[in-house]
């Protein structure tokens, strides 16, 4: 065991600082999970135990090697709990081409790439279609004439439609829309051209259900105070709610890298609790005899934290406020605790927990980008803080921080958004500086003032201030989709790269001493991979619907009508 030995006593060097290394080794037994080709079977799950059997008795007789074995037993654990969360979610999937009657309770209502109003069914009835074989969820797309009813969650309808399973990716190592669909427990999608009725109305039901009925409620209210693009961009950011924003306006926000801000994600997330954790503090020193009787920075981070749910629940609770809410909750149980807000291992926390609850959302932009840009802004300020380094004068330190923090961030989250969307937005900083000031200073606040006077039927006062913010936000996203040359398209990199440059990354980051910086020599191989990467010279549909050859003028389709998702997918890959 001599070779335990000289490990552990260079690990010795970084006591203190491998905490943050667990979501790392977490993560990639959960991307080892995700990587095979085949559902591992009981042979092969009764490998995994024996295995972690066999580390915890060599952890327990050689003490050198515990770390070693503490970081295999991670990832253990990483591929266990992303096999029992898959086998957790199991739900029938439609295994044919149906078209018949479909009946079931409404339980989301968003809208689809192609701008149709979307339901999202349970409890679903199909003709002659045994209960036990029937999808759980189903998600339609509606078309033709409508209008007879109006879609709100709890309602029980019917229509004529076409369902079928969720689909593959278009092309090998794509996005894969049946395992998404599978993490959904949506066994099934479609479309109809006939009307939906109504042949139940609501009634009591779960409490998810009521929530989103709440929450459309006051998307609707937002909507009627907030008139045009402002009203949807405002339901979206306060509930969740994206159905008011158009295709348009949508592609004007990804041109100039703002879509995030449609996203109840960290920013928001931050913003708001950040705002009544500094507002709750600020009235609380109002008032001195509170102040040394009461701990008011720790009633300040209760309140934020409540404020923090309150807005998970009203917002639908999806995966990105789920991981938002939970760093949140991190950095504010932290101040309880006395322990420092904002650091490595607090995201290390945050990153865990969401693992361990969610650990598909390791393959998805929305987890890889938040965690991308939170670790390199904590990283990068806690080396700055420690350093005592300062730019520019103690006067313009707000706004070199807001400089500071979106280039940081957006430089940590490029790879990732070009690796996923195969498109560079050269002005995305210019619009962030122009914007998330703004969503931070006037709209966020506004939105806290809208709830607070809704008590007194004054809600109008602050939407009216929050519609115009994000009616800056809107004209700044338009202006730089604009400007000549505001994106470019690139094609869409290898498997191994976006895992090259964040482990790379994350060396340079975690690692204690100079050998930090050899986690450079893995992401420049990435983008040298990412590169010379050839795009594949041919490509066939999993329906033999469409053919793609790549020449010399680019991808050449079989026919010009057809196909059309799969063809646009495989032209944005292509770059």
């Amino acid at each position: 065991m001599r070779i335990f030995s000289k490990v552990e006593a260079v690990l010795d060097a970084q006591r203190g600082d491998l905490f943050p290394w667990a979501p790392v080794f977490f993560g990639l037994g959960i991307g080892i999970y995700f990587a095979l080709r085949l559902e591992p079977g009981p042979a092969a799950w009764s490998f995994v135990a024996a295995l972690a059997l066999f580390c915890c008795t060599v952890a327990w007789r050689f003490v050198a090697a515990r770390l070693w074995m503490a970081a295999i037993l991670l990832i253990l654990g990483g591929v266990s709990i992303a096999g029992c969360r898959a086998y957790s979610v199991a739900e029938p999937v439609l295994g044919f081409r149906y078209y018949g009657p479909i009946e079931g309770r409404i339980v989301a209502i968003d809208r689809s790439a192609s701008d149709a109003l979307r339901l999202t069914l349970d409890g679903v009835v199909m003709r002659d279609m045994d209960p036990s074989r029937t999808p759980t969820r189903v998600r339609v797309s509606l078309h033709g004439q409508q209008g007879y009813i109006t879609p709100e969650p709890g309602l029980r309808v019917i229509m004529t439609g076409h369902l079928s399973p969720p689909g593959g990716p278009v092309e090998p190592g794509g996005f894969d829309f049946q395992r998404h669909a599978w993490f959904q427990s949506i066994g099934a999608v479609g479309y109809t051209r006939t009307p939906v009725l109504t042949i139940a109305p609501y009634t009591n039901g779960s409490f998810s259900v009521w929530i989103t009925r709440v929450r459309l409620r006051i998307s609707a209210a937002v909507q009627d105070t907030i008139k045009g693009r402002a009203g949807g961009f405002a339901a979206a950011i306060t509930t969740g709610d994206r159905a008011g924003m158009d295709q348009a306006t949508l592609e004007a926000l990804r041109a100039s890298n703002l879509a995030h801000l449609l996203a109840i994600s960290g920013l928001h997330m931050g913003l708001l609790t950040g705002f009544v954790f500094a507002a709750a503090r600020v009235g609380l020193s109002l008032c001195p005899r509170v102040v040394l009787v009461m701990p008011a920075k720790k009633i300040a981070a209760l309140l934020a934290l409540v404020a923090g749910a309150i807005y998970l629940a009203l917002s639908g609770g999806n995966v990105a406020t789920e991981r938002a809410f939970i760093m949140v909750a991190v950095a504010l149980c932290a101040l309880l605790v006395n322990r420092r807000a904002i650091s490595l291992r607090a995201v290390a926390i945050a990153a865990t927990i969401v693992l361990i609850l969610r650990p598909e959302a390791l393959l998805g932009p929305g987890f890889q980008m938040s965690f991308a840009a939170t670790t390199a802004l904590v990283a990068i300020f806690g080396y700055m803080r420690d350093k005592k380094i300062i730019f520019g004068p103690k006067w313009a330190q707000p706004v070199i921080g807001v400089l500071l923090a979106s280039g940081i961030s957006g430089l940590a989250t490029a790879p990732v958004g070009a690796a996923h969307f195969n498109a560079i937005s050269h002005y995305g900083l210019l619009a962030n500086l122009l914007s998330v000031p703004v969503m931070g200073t006037v709209i966020v606040p506004a939105a806290v003032l809208a709830l607070f006077l809704s008590l007194f039927g004054l809600e109008w006062i602050g939407l009216g201030i929050m519609g115009m913010g994000l009616r800056w936000i809107l004209e700044v996203g338009a202006f730089v989709a604009d400007l000549d040359g505001a994106r470019s398209f690139i094609h869409g990199p290898g498997a191994a790269v976006l895992p090259m440059i964040a482990l790379g990354s994350l060396w340079m980051i975690l690692w204690q001493g100079r050998v930090r910086v050899l986690g450079v020599l893995p992401v420049v191989a990435a983008f040298f991979i990412w590169a010379i990467a050839d795009r594949p010279v041919a490509l066939i549909a999993d329906n033999g619907s469409i053919i793609g050859i790549m020449t010399p003028q680019g991808r050449a389709l079989s026919k010009p009508k057809g196909g059309g998702f799969i063809a646009k997918n495989w032209l944005e890959n292509d770059g």
